[in-house]
């Protein structure tokens, strides 16, 4: 089987390889953005991710390790925890398509605004550039700014 071949092969659950492959480099940034430690062994961040959500560790390790794709209620604990619309887990999953689940007119900004209110320090960090450095103090600085539950 040339390499082509195996790029577009399914997996067990009808996923494309490459599609589950990009989902998975997509939650892992998500991830790191939020504070998950999910880059060393002991760093505890797929089982506390689980917690979080409710779901089991399992299914969190297959996603990561890029075996399977999490069923649908999965996919929804996830993406409540990560602050993501449910809609953009599902197409980003390839689940379904952004023609299968239409924005009605003005929803667009609705949406981006709700990711933007759900950005957490650490990926305001990230996404503004701040070295990595200074992420910690900067985290610090705005969580005095946040409301307790921000």
């Amino acid at each position: 089987m040339s390499s082509g071949s195996r790029a577009s092969a399914r997996t067990d659950h009808g996923y494309r390889a490459e599609g589950l492959e990009e989902f998975a480099g997509w939650i892992e940034e998500l991830l790191r953005g939020r504070g998950y430690d999910i880059d060393s062994p002991r760093g505890g961040g797929k089982s506390k991710l689980a917690d979080d959500a409710g779901v089991h560790r399992a299914a969190v390790s297959r996603l990561l390790q890029r075996q399977s794709m999490p069923d649908l209620e999965t996919m929804r604990r996830i993406a409540v925890v990560l602050g993501v619309p449910l809609r953009e887990m599902l197409i980003r999953s390839g689940r379904l398509s952004e023609q299968d689940l239409p924005l009605a007119e003005g929803q667009l900004a609705d949406s981006q605004r709700y990711t933007a209110l759900r950005m957490s320090p650490e990926e305001a960090a990230i996404r503004m550039g701040v070295p990595p450095e200074l992420r910690e103090l900067f985290v610090r600085v705005v969580r005095q700014f946040l409301p307790e539950d921000g």
